[in-house]
């Protein structure tokens, strides 16, 4: 049995987000506000991303020392050329849940040989149904129709579909209860997120976050819910099913409701930096070791000891002590 470490909270690694690209044809407030990202943003160049080989390298490292999940994120994943071709890449590395996160703006057309690469399933952003709201939080005004041509594709090549709705009070908040209804019975689940102070250009406060109990409520009041028991150790969605029989839906409470104490991800930035938290400040430099010509007993010693040092636990510790801290933009590691 393959040697895994634990961190100074007891938590071992066993999930990994590789962020592919930092460039996203989207310029979602919550992630990567036009005014911070123009469109004239300096984005890395090509020579600065890992490549195919060296994630697949880094990914088998994570895979021998107790990774079972990867996760391909952004920016948008879709926009890096070929990518079905890493997911082919990585779905050889064994028995491993290989799952992609998208904004859905080109799955329409990817779905299939996403599916025959190899990938599990597929979480969309997808934050209103109405065409207004969601042209105002992705700035782009890209339509909700083309994203739900993107979830259709990909049910029908065959991977499971994931909804994930970032809510805003003020902005977004009144269409939970549509977003649940319009999937109820359609076997995709949506996951509600209370809005995070990820990075330092989304202009975050709390009084913008609708607590996640508020959400289950509302929805709970015209659809009844029941709660249900994790699908493994560590899930961070809460889940509950319609009493009905007919789905369920998710909430990701990690403002109102941290679940630090469980957290076994890292991240892997485009650019190859080792995040051990989403709202860190600073990565660990792993394209500087494979460049470098390190072998494999050192990337595995270097990730091992990153890991076995980490103490994260930022939302158990938010308060306004915390909220000028530097942090890392969720448009580099992926959320």
């Amino acid at each position: 049995m393959s040697y895994v470490p634990a961190d100074t909270l007891g938590r071992p690694l066993r999930d990994l987000r590789i962020s592919v690209t930092d460039r996203c044809n989207f310029r979602c407030t919550y992630c990567m506000p036009k005014e911070v990202f123009g469109r004239d943003y300096a984005f890395l160049e090509r020579s600065e991303l890992l490549t195919f080989e060296e994630i697949e390298r880094v990914a088998r490292v994570f895979v021998g020392l107790g990774v079972r999940k990867l996760r391909l994120t952004g920016g948008e994943p879709l926009l890096r050329r070929d990518v079905e071709e890493l997911v082919a890449r990585l779905a050889r590395l064994g028995d491993i849940d290989l799952a992609m996160t998208t904004n859905g703006s080109a799955l329409r057309a990817k779905a299939p040989a996403l599916a025959a690469a190899g990938l599990r399933r597929v979480t969309v952003s997808l934050d209103s149904l109405d065409d207004e709201v969601f042209g105002a939080m992705n700035d782009v005004n890209f339509p909700v129709a083309r994203v739900l041509e993107g979830i259709e594709a990909a049910a029908a090549a065959g991977l499971p579909v994931k909804i994930n709705t970032v809510v805003q009070r003020g902005v977004n908040d009144a269409g939970v209860v549509d977003m649940a209804r319009f999937f109820k019975g359609t076997g995709h689940v949506v996951r509600f997120i209370e809005y995070m102070d990820v990075g330092a250009s989304n202009g975050w406060r709390m009084e913008d976050v609708v607590p996640a109990a508020e959400i289950v409520a509302a929805i709970d009041a015209r659809m009844p819910l029941e709660p249900i028991e994790p699908a493994y150790p560590g899930e961070v969605a809460r889940r509950y099913r319609y009493r009905d029989g007919s789905g369920e839906i998710g909430v990701i409470a990690s403002v109102t409701r941290p679940f630090c104490r469980s957290c076994t991800r890292a991240r892997l930035s485009a650019e190859g930096k080792l995040y051990t938290c989403l709202f860190a400040a600073r990565g660990h430099d792993l394209r500087a070791l494979l460049r470098a010509g390190a072998s494999d007993d050192e990337l595995t010693g270097a990730i091992a000891g990153i890991w076995e040092r980490r103490g994260d636990r930022y939302s158990e510790l938010r308060s306004a002590a915390t909220t000028g801290m530097p942090k890392v933009e969720m448009s580099y590691i992926g959320g």
